[in-house]
């Protein structure tokens, strides 16, 4: 009974904000993605607070505004504060709140999950975007004459 009633008054402690600094100027958007509405542009150093996770993007809270950055424009800690090591404690609590002793350290992203597979939808203008990077054959060939590249042929592997 004694340890529920710990386990309860430590909940709190698990859902805290965590301090984070922006490490460029970056877009607030209204949701985890790229063609998502912008609803602020924060500038680099910004504080801020992070929220929850999502994939490659974290939801911040930035004075009033609230919406989501992509989790490599954040540095996490208090501004200027280098990140401490773990107490015993603190592991705990991130093992309960994460399922990992916080040791490790990932970037990027996972893949799509279900939802975002079901719901996808076609981007015109992204598309049209991607077209505009590619170069043409007579492009290429000059790149390549330039740099003294030679074509090769490489057989399909089977």
């Amino acid at each position: 009974m004694r340890t529920l009633l710990l386990l309860l008054l430590a909940l709190p402690l698990l859902a805290a904000a965590e301090p984070a600094t922006l490490i460029r100027a970056t877009e607030l958007k209204q949701e985890p993605a790229t063609d998502a509405a912008t609803v602020a542009t924060l500038p680099e150093n910004a504080a801020v607070e992070a929220l929850q996770r999502k994939g490659g993007w974290t939801r911040i809270k930035a004075g009033a505004s609230e919406g989501w950055v992509r989790m490599l424009a954040l540095r996490f800690g208090g501004p200027g504060e280098a990140k401490k090591g773990d107490s015993g404690v603190t592991q705990l609590f991130n093992v309960a709140r994460t399922g990992t002793s916080g040791a490790q350290v990932t970037t990027g992203a996972r893949g799509l999950d279900a939802d975002q597979l079901t719901n996808a939808q076609p981007n015109p203008a992204e598309l049209a975007k991607m077209d505009g990077f590619a170069a043409d054959a007579e492009a290429a060939a000059s790149f390549a004459a330039k740099g003294k590249l030679s074509a090769t042929a490489v057989e399909y592997p089977k």
